[in-house]
Protein backbone atom coordinates (compact mmCIF):
# COMPACT_ATOMS: atom_id res chain seq x y z
CA UNK A 1 0.00 0.00 0.00
CA UNK A 2 1.24 3.14 -0.68
CA UNK A 3 0.06 6.87 0.30
CA UNK A 4 -2.13 8.83 -2.90
CA UNK A 5 0.66 10.91 -2.66
CA UNK A 6 3.29 8.18 -3.88
CA UNK A 7 1.29 7.47 -6.78
CA UNK A 8 2.72 7.82 -10.06
CA UNK A 9 0.85 7.10 -13.61
CA UNK A 10 2.53 7.01 -16.20
CA UNK A 11 0.50 6.89 -19.68
CA UNK A 12 3.06 4.94 -22.44
CA UNK A 13 1.62 4.78 -25.77
CA UNK A 14 4.10 2.17 -27.67
CA UNK A 15 4.20 -0.46 -30.46
CA UNK A 16 4.58 -3.93 -29.85
CA UNK A 17 5.58 -5.86 -33.25
CA UNK A 18 2.59 -4.02 -35.73
CA UNK A 19 -0.24 -3.46 -32.61
CA UNK A 20 -0.76 -0.28 -30.86
CA UNK A 21 -1.37 -0.50 -26.97
CA UNK A 22 -2.16 2.06 -25.13
CA UNK A 23 -0.88 0.62 -21.58
CA UNK A 24 -1.42 2.58 -18.26
CA UNK A 25 1.42 2.22 -15.72
CA UNK A 26 0.06 2.91 -12.34
CA UNK A 27 2.09 2.65 -8.96
CA UNK A 28 5.59 3.02 -10.44
CA UNK A 29 7.32 5.61 -7.85
CA UNK A 30 10.07 7.69 -9.19
CA UNK A 31 13.61 8.18 -7.43
CA UNK A 32 15.39 9.59 -10.25
CA UNK A 33 15.50 13.18 -8.85
CA UNK A 34 16.85 11.04 -5.61
CA UNK A 35 19.59 9.09 -8.08
CA UNK A 36 20.68 12.21 -9.09
CA UNK A 37 22.89 12.78 -6.23
CA UNK A 38 24.12 9.77 -5.40
CA UNK A 39 26.57 9.35 -8.05
CA UNK A 40 30.33 10.10 -7.04
CA UNK A 41 28.94 8.74 -3.17
CA UNK A 42 27.09 5.64 -4.34
CA UNK A 43 27.41 4.50 -7.58
CA UNK A 44 31.05 5.31 -8.85
CA UNK A 45 33.19 4.68 -5.65
CA UNK A 46 35.03 1.55 -4.42
CA UNK A 47 32.60 -1.42 -2.58
CA UNK A 48 35.46 0.20 0.39
CA UNK A 49 34.04 3.26 0.54
CA UNK A 50 30.11 2.39 0.11
CA UNK A 51 30.20 0.23 2.66
CA UNK A 52 30.77 3.18 4.55
CA UNK A 53 27.72 4.72 3.68
CA UNK A 54 24.99 4.61 6.00
CA UNK A 55 21.71 3.45 5.11
CA UNK A 56 19.30 6.27 4.61
CA UNK A 57 15.70 7.10 3.47
CA UNK A 58 15.07 9.92 1.07
CA UNK A 59 11.76 11.29 -0.18
CA UNK A 60 11.63 11.76 -3.33
CA UNK A 61 9.68 15.09 -5.27
CA UNK A 62 6.38 13.12 -5.81
CA UNK A 63 6.43 12.17 -1.72
CA UNK A 64 7.41 8.97 -1.87
CA UNK A 65 10.43 7.72 0.16
CA UNK A 66 13.12 5.71 -0.72
CA UNK A 67 15.71 4.04 1.70
CA UNK A 68 19.06 3.90 0.02
CA UNK A 69 21.32 0.32 0.79
CA UNK A 70 24.23 -1.68 0.02
CA UNK A 71 23.89 -5.60 -0.76
CA UNK A 72 26.59 -8.08 -1.44
CA UNK A 73 26.70 -11.24 -2.65
CA UNK A 74 29.68 -13.13 -3.42
CA UNK A 75 30.83 -12.28 -7.05
CA UNK A 76 28.83 -8.55 -6.51
CA UNK A 77 27.55 -5.88 -4.46
CA UNK A 78 24.42 -4.06 -5.57
CA UNK A 79 23.12 -0.28 -4.78
CA UNK A 80 19.66 -0.77 -4.13
CA UNK A 81 16.99 2.20 -4.40
CA UNK A 82 13.63 0.60 -2.86
CA UNK A 83 10.87 2.50 -2.52
CA UNK A 84 8.83 2.71 0.48
CA UNK A 85 5.95 0.07 0.96
CA UNK A 86 3.36 -1.19 4.11
CA UNK A 87 2.47 -4.27 5.15
CA UNK A 88 0.05 -5.79 7.50
CA UNK A 89 1.84 -7.73 10.63
CA UNK A 90 0.13 -9.42 13.36
CA UNK A 91 1.19 -8.85 16.58
CA UNK A 92 0.06 -11.41 18.96
CA UNK A 93 0.29 -10.66 22.76
CA UNK A 94 -1.48 -10.89 26.30
CA UNK A 95 -4.85 -8.96 24.98
CA UNK A 96 -4.99 -11.19 21.71
CA UNK A 97 -3.72 -10.46 18.11
CA UNK A 98 -3.80 -7.34 16.33
CA UNK A 99 -2.28 -5.55 12.96
CA UNK A 100 -0.06 -3.26 12.92
CA UNK A 101 1.93 -1.82 9.87
CA UNK A 102 5.37 -2.18 9.17
CA UNK A 103 7.77 -0.08 6.28
CA UNK A 104 9.29 -2.16 3.73
CA UNK A 105 11.88 -1.61 1.29
CA UNK A 106 11.79 -4.20 -0.77
CA UNK A 107 14.34 -4.44 -3.75
CA UNK A 108 11.94 -5.86 -6.16
CA UNK A 109 8.88 -3.71 -5.22
CA UNK A 110 7.78 -1.90 -8.50
CA UNK A 111 9.34 1.12 -8.55
CA UNK A 112 12.83 -0.32 -7.60
CA UNK A 113 16.36 0.55 -9.09
CA UNK A 114 19.64 -1.45 -9.14
CA UNK A 115 23.21 -1.35 -10.12
CA UNK A 116 24.48 -4.15 -9.76
CA UNK A 117 28.88 -3.91 -10.21
CA UNK A 118 31.39 -6.52 -9.89
CA UNK A 119 32.77 -7.12 -6.69
CA UNK A 120 36.35 -8.04 -7.70
CA UNK A 121 36.92 -4.82 -10.51
CA UNK A 122 33.82 -3.12 -9.37
CA UNK A 123 33.14 -2.34 -12.74
CA UNK A 124 29.10 -2.05 -13.52
CA UNK A 125 27.26 -4.85 -14.49
CA UNK A 126 24.07 -3.88 -15.07
CA UNK A 127 21.15 -1.04 -13.56
CA UNK A 128 17.36 -2.55 -13.05
CA UNK A 129 14.23 -1.41 -13.14
CA UNK A 130 11.54 -3.15 -11.24
CA UNK A 131 8.23 -1.96 -12.51
CA UNK A 132 5.60 -4.88 -12.26
CA UNK A 133 4.15 -6.70 -9.12
CA UNK A 134 5.61 -9.93 -10.19
CA UNK A 135 9.73 -9.47 -8.85
CA UNK A 136 10.95 -11.62 -11.70
CA UNK A 137 9.71 -9.38 -14.29
CA UNK A 138 11.87 -6.38 -15.06
CA UNK A 139 13.93 -4.50 -17.50
CA UNK A 140 17.57 -3.87 -17.14
CA UNK A 141 20.86 -1.94 -18.72
CA UNK A 142 24.37 -3.36 -19.29
CA UNK A 143 27.27 -1.67 -20.61
CA UNK A 144 28.87 -2.45 -23.86
CA UNK A 145 31.36 -0.13 -24.90
CA UNK A 146 30.26 2.82 -25.23
CA UNK A 147 26.83 2.45 -25.26
CA UNK A 148 24.20 0.25 -23.07
CA UNK A 149 22.58 -2.53 -24.01
CA UNK A 150 18.89 -3.27 -22.58
CA UNK A 151 17.22 -6.96 -21.74
CA UNK A 152 13.88 -7.80 -21.30
CA UNK A 153 13.03 -10.29 -18.12
CA UNK A 154 10.39 -12.52 -17.32
CA UNK A 155 11.10 -15.11 -14.89
CA UNK A 156 14.39 -15.80 -16.32
CA UNK A 157 13.03 -15.51 -19.71
CA UNK A 158 14.45 -12.81 -21.88
CA UNK A 159 11.75 -11.66 -24.01
CA UNK A 160 14.77 -9.14 -25.57
CA UNK A 161 18.32 -9.40 -25.00
CA UNK A 162 21.40 -6.49 -25.84
CA UNK A 163 18.73 -4.52 -27.52
CA UNK A 164 20.96 -0.89 -28.34
CA UNK A 165 19.93 1.76 -26.63
CA UNK A 166 22.17 4.65 -28.79
CA UNK A 167 22.92 6.17 -25.06
CA UNK A 168 25.96 5.99 -22.34
CA UNK A 169 25.33 3.56 -19.62
CA UNK A 170 25.60 6.31 -17.01
CA UNK A 171 22.74 7.82 -18.57
CA UNK A 172 20.20 5.26 -16.37
CA UNK A 173 22.00 5.93 -12.93
CA UNK A 174 19.35 9.38 -13.21
CA UNK A 175 16.52 8.13 -15.97
CA UNK A 176 12.96 7.82 -14.51
CA UNK A 177 11.17 4.89 -15.77
CA UNK A 178 8.81 6.53 -17.58
CA UNK A 179 11.90 7.84 -19.52
CA UNK A 180 13.14 4.47 -19.69
CA UNK A 181 9.86 3.24 -21.34
CA UNK A 182 9.39 6.19 -23.56
CA UNK A 183 13.12 5.37 -24.92
CA UNK A 184 12.24 2.03 -25.75
CA UNK A 185 8.77 2.01 -26.86
CA UNK A 186 9.87 0.71 -30.12
CA UNK A 187 12.08 -1.37 -28.98
CA UNK A 188 11.46 -3.40 -25.94
CA UNK A 189 7.82 -5.81 -26.05
CA UNK A 190 6.41 -3.69 -23.30
CA UNK A 191 2.88 -4.65 -24.50
CA UNK A 192 3.80 -7.95 -22.17
CA UNK A 193 3.08 -5.63 -19.85
CA UNK A 194 -0.33 -4.05 -20.87
CA UNK A 195 -3.35 -5.40 -19.24
CA UNK A 196 -7.10 -4.85 -19.84
CA UNK A 197 -9.48 -4.38 -17.30
CA UNK A 198 -12.22 -7.22 -17.23
CA UNK A 199 -9.56 -9.50 -19.67
CA UNK A 200 -10.19 -12.24 -17.47
CA UNK A 201 -13.94 -12.27 -15.93
CA UNK A 202 -14.59 -15.15 -18.01
CA UNK A 203 -11.51 -17.26 -16.90
CA UNK A 204 -12.12 -16.55 -13.36
CA UNK A 205 -15.64 -17.96 -14.11
CA UNK A 206 -14.25 -21.44 -15.43
CA UNK A 207 -11.66 -21.57 -12.71
CA UNK A 208 -14.65 -21.22 -10.04
CA UNK A 209 -17.53 -23.50 -11.54
CA UNK A 210 -14.26 -26.17 -12.36
CA UNK A 211 -13.55 -25.83 -8.75
CA UNK A 212 -16.91 -25.93 -7.30
CA UNK A 213 -17.44 -29.68 -8.99
CA UNK A 214 -14.24 -30.83 -8.12
CA UNK A 215 -16.14 -33.07 -5.18
CA UNK A 216 -17.84 -34.79 -7.16
CA UNK A 217 -15.27 -35.92 -9.74
CA UNK A 218 -13.15 -39.24 -8.76
CA UNK A 219 -10.35 -40.67 -10.74
CA UNK A 220 -10.53 -43.63 -13.08
CA UNK A 221 -8.72 -45.36 -15.53
CA UNK A 222 -9.54 -45.08 -19.90
CA UNK A 223 -12.81 -43.13 -18.44
CA UNK A 224 -15.14 -40.31 -20.15
CA UNK A 225 -18.52 -39.46 -20.44
CA UNK A 226 -20.05 -39.42 -24.23
CA UNK A 227 -21.99 -37.08 -25.82
CA UNK A 228 -25.17 -38.43 -24.57
CA UNK A 229 -23.51 -38.27 -21.01
CA UNK A 230 -23.01 -41.74 -20.74
CA UNK A 231 -19.81 -43.37 -18.70
CA UNK A 232 -17.46 -45.18 -22.01
CA UNK A 233 -14.59 -46.08 -22.41
CA UNK A 234 -12.24 -43.62 -24.00
CA UNK A 235 -10.41 -46.45 -25.71
CA UNK A 236 -13.36 -48.70 -27.32
CA UNK A 237 -16.40 -46.85 -26.01
CA UNK A 238 -17.93 -49.75 -24.56
CA UNK A 239 -20.31 -49.00 -21.56
CA UNK A 240 -18.45 -48.43 -18.27
CA UNK A 241 -19.55 -49.67 -15.06
CA UNK A 242 -19.90 -47.31 -11.95
CA UNK A 243 -18.33 -48.83 -8.75
CA UNK A 244 -20.94 -48.74 -6.56
CA UNK A 245 -18.62 -46.60 -3.85
CA UNK A 246 -18.54 -43.75 -6.88
CA UNK A 247 -22.33 -43.58 -7.00
CA UNK A 248 -23.69 -40.15 -7.79
CA UNK A 249 -20.12 -38.77 -8.42
CA UNK A 250 -18.52 -38.36 -11.98
CA UNK A 251 -15.55 -41.18 -12.81
CA UNK A 252 -13.24 -39.66 -15.25
CA UNK A 253 -9.60 -40.40 -16.69
CA UNK A 254 -6.79 -37.81 -16.98
CA UNK A 255 -8.33 -37.15 -20.51
CA UNK A 256 -11.32 -37.07 -19.63
CA UNK A 257 -11.19 -34.70 -17.37
CA UNK A 258 -10.19 -32.16 -19.78
CA UNK A 259 -12.73 -33.44 -22.70
CA UNK A 260 -15.31 -32.77 -19.52
CA UNK A 261 -14.22 -29.58 -19.37
CA UNK A 262 -14.30 -28.94 -23.33
CA UNK A 263 -17.75 -30.10 -23.25
CA UNK A 264 -18.73 -27.89 -20.63
CA UNK A 265 -17.81 -24.72 -23.14
CA UNK A 266 -19.76 -26.49 -26.21
CA UNK A 267 -22.81 -27.35 -24.21
CA UNK A 268 -24.41 -23.94 -24.03
CA UNK A 269 -24.52 -24.35 -28.28
CA UNK A 270 -24.64 -27.82 -28.67
CA UNK A 271 -26.78 -29.71 -25.81
CA UNK A 272 -24.58 -32.19 -25.96
CA UNK A 273 -20.81 -33.51 -25.30
CA UNK A 274 -18.12 -33.52 -28.07
CA UNK A 275 -17.90 -37.39 -30.26
CA UNK A 276 -15.39 -39.80 -29.18
CA UNK A 277 -14.04 -40.88 -31.93
CA UNK A 278 -12.59 -38.06 -33.74
CA UNK A 279 -10.64 -36.79 -30.19
CA UNK A 280 -8.74 -40.16 -31.20
CA UNK A 281 -7.62 -39.25 -35.03
CA UNK A 282 -3.92 -39.37 -34.97
CA UNK A 283 -2.24 -35.86 -35.55
CA UNK A 284 1.88 -37.19 -35.58
CA UNK A 285 3.32 -38.66 -37.85
CA UNK A 286 6.63 -40.84 -37.07
CA UNK A 287 9.17 -42.24 -38.95
CA UNK A 288 8.48 -45.89 -39.63
CA UNK A 289 11.83 -46.96 -39.35
CA UNK A 290 13.15 -44.62 -36.45
CA UNK A 291 13.06 -45.44 -32.98
CA UNK A 292 9.73 -43.87 -31.68
CA UNK A 293 7.62 -44.80 -34.87
CA UNK A 294 8.53 -48.43 -34.37
CA UNK A 295 7.25 -48.05 -30.88
CA UNK A 296 4.39 -46.23 -32.02
CA UNK A 297 3.32 -49.23 -34.36
CA UNK A 298 2.79 -51.03 -30.86
CA UNK A 299 1.45 -48.45 -28.52
CA UNK A 300 0.02 -45.12 -28.89
CA UNK A 301 2.34 -42.67 -28.16
CA UNK A 302 0.69 -39.58 -29.06
CA UNK A 303 -2.59 -40.54 -27.29
CA UNK A 304 -2.38 -37.02 -24.80
CA UNK A 305 -1.19 -35.03 -27.74
CA UNK A 306 -3.91 -36.46 -30.07
CA UNK A 307 -6.20 -35.97 -27.46
CA UNK A 308 -5.61 -32.18 -27.28
CA UNK A 309 -5.32 -31.32 -30.21
CA UNK A 310 -8.66 -32.81 -31.24
CA UNK A 311 -10.24 -31.81 -28.64
CA UNK A 312 -9.23 -27.98 -29.12
CA UNK A 313 -9.96 -28.14 -32.96
CA UNK A 314 -13.55 -29.73 -32.02
CA UNK A 315 -14.00 -26.18 -29.59
CA UNK A 316 -12.94 -23.82 -32.40
CA UNK A 317 -15.49 -25.45 -34.83
CA UNK A 318 -18.49 -25.45 -32.71
CA UNK A 319 -17.82 -21.84 -31.51
CA UNK A 320 -17.26 -20.78 -35.51
CA UNK A 321 -19.87 -23.33 -36.68
CA UNK A 322 -17.22 -24.44 -39.39
CA UNK A 323 -15.83 -27.56 -38.98
CA UNK A 324 -12.29 -27.52 -38.91
CA UNK A 325 -9.81 -30.45 -38.91
CA UNK A 326 -6.94 -30.43 -36.02
CA UNK A 327 -4.20 -29.70 -39.01
CA UNK A 328 -6.63 -26.46 -40.39
CA UNK A 329 -7.36 -25.10 -36.70
CA UNK A 330 -4.29 -23.08 -35.13
CA UNK A 331 -5.18 -24.44 -31.84
CA UNK A 332 -1.20 -25.00 -31.63
CA UNK A 333 1.01 -22.62 -29.78
CA UNK A 334 4.12 -22.21 -30.86
CA UNK A 335 5.24 -19.04 -30.47
CA UNK A 336 8.73 -18.35 -29.37
CA UNK A 337 9.03 -15.13 -27.46
CA UNK A 338 12.49 -15.74 -25.72
CA UNK A 339 15.68 -14.86 -26.71
CA UNK A 340 17.18 -16.80 -24.17
CA UNK A 341 17.03 -18.29 -20.47
CA UNK A 342 19.44 -17.86 -17.51
CA UNK A 343 20.26 -21.38 -16.07
CA UNK A 344 23.06 -22.30 -13.49
CA UNK A 345 25.66 -22.33 -15.98
CA UNK A 346 24.83 -19.07 -16.82
CA UNK A 347 22.90 -17.64 -19.81
CA UNK A 348 22.36 -20.02 -22.67
CA UNK A 349 20.16 -19.93 -26.15
CA UNK A 350 16.35 -20.98 -25.14
CA UNK A 351 15.31 -24.32 -26.17
CA UNK A 352 11.53 -22.84 -27.40
CA UNK A 353 8.91 -24.71 -28.77
CA UNK A 354 9.81 -28.41 -30.52
CA UNK A 355 7.36 -29.15 -33.44
CA UNK A 356 5.20 -32.21 -32.02
CA UNK A 357 6.72 -31.72 -28.36
CA UNK A 358 6.03 -28.44 -26.80
CA UNK A 359 7.99 -26.38 -24.42
CA UNK A 360 10.02 -27.65 -21.97
CA UNK A 361 8.89 -27.47 -18.35
CA UNK A 362 10.80 -25.14 -17.10
CA UNK A 363 9.50 -22.81 -19.03
CA UNK A 364 5.97 -22.95 -18.29
CA UNK A 365 5.73 -19.93 -15.92
CA UNK A 366 7.27 -17.60 -18.34
CA UNK A 367 4.99 -18.50 -21.65
CA UNK A 368 1.85 -18.51 -19.80
CA UNK A 369 2.74 -14.97 -18.26
CA UNK A 370 3.30 -13.75 -22.06
CA UNK A 371 0.41 -15.70 -23.32
CA UNK A 372 -2.25 -14.00 -20.28
CA UNK A 373 -0.82 -11.10 -21.53
CA UNK A 374 -1.25 -11.56 -25.56
CA UNK A 375 -4.35 -13.35 -25.77
CA UNK A 376 -6.44 -12.43 -22.33
CA UNK A 377 -9.35 -14.67 -21.94
CA UNK A 378 -7.77 -18.00 -22.97
CA UNK A 379 -6.99 -21.23 -20.85
CA UNK A 380 -4.58 -24.10 -22.71
CA UNK A 381 -4.45 -27.44 -22.61
CA UNK A 382 -1.77 -29.32 -22.49
CA UNK A 383 -0.43 -32.90 -23.26
CA UNK A 384 2.36 -33.99 -21.26
CA UNK A 385 5.42 -35.42 -22.98
CA UNK A 386 7.34 -37.67 -20.29
CA UNK A 387 10.37 -39.92 -20.87
CA UNK A 388 10.93 -43.55 -19.93
CA UNK A 389 14.64 -43.20 -19.14
CA UNK A 390 14.87 -46.69 -18.48
CA UNK A 391 14.97 -48.06 -22.00
CA UNK A 392 17.65 -47.54 -24.53
CA UNK A 393 17.24 -45.60 -26.27
CA UNK A 394 14.69 -43.56 -24.22
CA UNK A 395 10.69 -44.00 -25.29
CA UNK A 396 8.80 -40.25 -25.09
CA UNK A 397 5.43 -40.88 -24.79
CA UNK A 398 2.17 -38.43 -24.45
CA UNK A 399 -0.35 -40.60 -21.63
CA UNK A 400 -1.29 -37.57 -19.51
CA UNK A 401 -3.61 -33.92 -19.67
CA UNK A 402 -4.11 -31.06 -17.70
CA UNK A 403 -5.57 -27.74 -18.44
CA UNK A 404 -3.87 -24.56 -17.94
CA UNK A 405 -5.54 -20.83 -16.94
CA UNK A 406 -3.66 -18.00 -16.91
CA UNK A 407 -4.55 -14.47 -15.76
CA UNK A 408 -3.74 -11.42 -13.36
CA UNK A 409 -5.15 -10.89 -10.80
CA UNK A 410 -6.39 -7.51 -9.91
CA UNK A 411 -3.23 -6.12 -8.78
CA UNK A 412 -1.77 -6.76 -11.84
CA UNK A 413 0.64 -9.79 -10.62
CA UNK A 414 0.66 -13.27 -12.47
CA UNK A 415 -1.24 -16.16 -11.40
CA UNK A 416 -2.43 -19.37 -13.04
CA UNK A 417 -4.37 -22.39 -12.19
CA UNK A 418 -3.81 -25.75 -13.44
CA UNK A 419 -6.10 -28.58 -13.27
CA UNK A 420 -5.41 -32.22 -13.92
CA UNK A 421 -6.60 -35.72 -12.72
CA UNK A 422 -9.70 -33.82 -11.21
CA UNK A 423 -7.24 -31.92 -9.44
CA UNK A 424 -6.39 -28.29 -8.89
CA UNK A 425 -2.38 -27.52 -8.47
CA UNK A 426 0.10 -24.76 -8.74
CA UNK A 427 2.01 -24.02 -11.52
CA UNK A 428 5.29 -24.62 -9.54
CA UNK A 429 3.83 -27.78 -8.63
CA UNK A 430 2.55 -28.82 -11.83
CA UNK A 431 6.59 -27.94 -12.94
CA UNK A 432 8.13 -29.80 -10.32
CA UNK A 433 6.25 -32.57 -11.06
CA UNK A 434 7.00 -32.68 -14.83
CA UNK A 435 10.61 -31.27 -14.62
CA UNK A 436 12.87 -32.36 -17.49
CA UNK A 437 9.28 -33.15 -19.67
CA UNK A 438 7.39 -31.49 -22.09
CA UNK A 439 4.49 -30.20 -21.99
CA UNK A 440 2.61 -29.07 -25.41
CA UNK A 441 -0.35 -26.67 -25.02
CA UNK A 442 -3.58 -25.83 -27.45
CA UNK A 443 -5.93 -22.78 -26.85
CA UNK A 444 -9.08 -22.46 -25.97
CA UNK A 445 -11.42 -19.81 -25.85
CA UNK A 446 -12.59 -19.20 -21.97
CA UNK A 447 -16.66 -18.53 -22.01
CA UNK A 448 -19.13 -17.08 -19.36
CA UNK A 449 -21.72 -20.11 -20.56
CA UNK A 450 -19.53 -22.36 -18.95
CA UNK A 451 -21.90 -25.18 -17.99
CA UNK A 452 -20.25 -28.91 -17.65
CA UNK A 453 -22.71 -31.44 -16.96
Amino acid sequence: MRSAAGKLLILLSFVCGAVNVLFAQTLVPDSSDIRKELRETWFESPLSSVRENRTEVRTAKDGNRFQIRLEETDTTFSVVVAPRTEMPVDVYSESGKTTAVQDVYSSSAPGAWLLIRNKRSGNPICVRYYFAPDSGVYVQFSPLGKSAYGDFVIFGNYCARQVPTGLPFERFYAMSFSDVAALTKNTLPWCYAARREGAYDTTLSMIRVIRSRLANLVYADDAMYDEDGNPVSILTGAPRRMHAEDAGKMSLSSAGFVKWIADGIVYPMTRGGLKRRPLLEPTVSYDPVGFQGVVSEQYNISFALDWTRNLAAAVFSVATGKTYRYPESGVDMTEDPFAAEMTADGIKNTVGYVKDSGYPASALASLLYVFAAEYPGECYLAAIRETDRKRIPEVHAFNQCAIFFPYFDDAGKFQCTVFRNNAESTLAEFSRMFQGDFIHLVRMRTTATFNPQ
